[in-house]
């Protein structure tokens, strides 16, 4: 019995520890799923072990839905829609819309403009906007600023505070402590969370690198919630070649590190193909991944393209699974597909319902 019991005390440690140590992988046992939305106005909740639509709603509004941020508990889902003039806050178990924030007011118009996130601690929004005041004569355009809200503000939400912020950012994400919340444009701007001022800058445009061009970034797909990465495309000519030699162009990569603010731009290869969104793989700090027409394993370590196979069309939006063996690609047109991060084979695909295209919405990895 002694031996017995020994074991059993033994084997329930073991459990435990097991537990623990999948517990701490698997965030205490919550399923991993997927949010995107398509036309005219559905948000859908894919769940990536049955590799079904486990929930599909209807987004109040009209317009396309855009830009997909989900609070760090997974249970409400913050969409840019009505042509960008409003960010509606939809629960994901029971539907309901619980958070409106309309841009526009009195004769003033403004949009949320891409760059839209939440808060580390789910109790703010942060929105890039571009509001310009409608005279009888005139549009004037006034500028652009983050306006943040309040999560729990509910239907008829205003901004707490609104600071000015340079134009053109695409992509808004909040360092891993919560006090920063960056900006990528022309540079990649660190705002301070509560005060709004520019507390960092890393040139892009004017990065000055020598026999290098103006990079083109393509930045609209915020995919940095797995390994804290927010990485995008760029591409760049060089300077110091002939126009028609095969390396005049460059394809790089700039990652800007959410837990350090390290920023890094790598090339990667010579330009032969365009890559829409980019994505860090969560265990593997040397390894990303690129998709449009074709998609792209990326070796940060050599700076050269690892594998590449084409596929059937273009997908805008990549991600990857947390334990960084599945990719998930959307955008473009109504199904969601998932390959295999190690080989690029396929594994699944889904059909979303109402086969409207999912345009430029977010393509997001949650668990809950």
């Amino acid at each position: 019995m002694r031996a017995y019991g020994k074991f059993t005390a033994m084997a329930a440690v073991a459990v435990i520890a097991s537990v623990s140590l999948l517990g701490c992988d698997n965030e205490l046992g919550k399923k991993e799923y997927l949010v995107t939305a398509n036309k005219p106005n559905n948000l859908h909740l894919i769940d990536t072990e049955t590799h079904e639509v486990a929930k599909t709603f209807l987004i109040p509004g009209d317009g396309a839905p855009g830009t997909v941020s989900v609070s760090p508990d997974g249970q409400v889902a913050y969409v840019i829609t009505n042509h960008m003039e409003s960010l509606v806050g939809i629960n994901l178990d029971s539907g309901e819309e619980v958070f409106r924030a309309d841009a526009s007011y009195d004769n003033i118009r403004s949009k949320h403009m891409f760059a839209m996130t939440v808060s580390r601690d789910g109790k703010e929004i942060y929105s890039f906007q571009t509001p310009v005041r409608i005279l009888p004569g005139e549009y004037q355009v006034l500028d652009t600023q983050i306006a943040v809200y309040k999560t729990d503000a509910g239907l008829d939400a205003k901004p707490v505070r609104v600071f000015p912020a340079p134009r053109q950012i695409s992509v808004l994400a909040p360092s891993v402590d919560g006090k920063t919340i960056y900006g990528l444009g022309p540079s990649i701007f660190g705002f301070n969370a509560k005060t709004g001022e520019i507390e960092s800058s890393h040139p892009l445009r004017e990065w000055g690198r020598p026999d290098y061009g103006v990079p083109d970034i393509l930045a609209a797909w915020p995919t940095f919630e797995v390994s804290n990465i927010l990485t995008a495309p760029y591409f760049v000519p060089r300077t110091d070649k002939a126009p028609d030699a095969p390396d005049a162009m460059k394809t790089g990569l700039v990652s800007l590190n959410l837990k350090t603010g390290e920023v890094t731009t790598e090339d990667f290869e010579n330009t032969s193909v365009l890559i829409f969104s980019t994505v860090q793989s969560p265990i593997n700090p040397n390894e990303a991944y690129g998709v449009y027409t074709q998609l792209t394993k990326i070796d940060q370590k050599a700076h050269v393209v690892s594998n590449r196979i084409d596929m059937d069309h273009t997908f805008y939006a990549i991600n990857v699974s947390h334990d960084g063996k599945t990719l998930y690609m959307g955008g473009t047109m109504d199904d969601v597909v998932a390959y295999d991060a190690a080989t690029l084979e396929p594994k699944w695909a889904v059909k979303l319902p109402g086969g409207g295209d999912q345009g430029l919405a977010s393509l997001r990895v949650v668990r809950r």
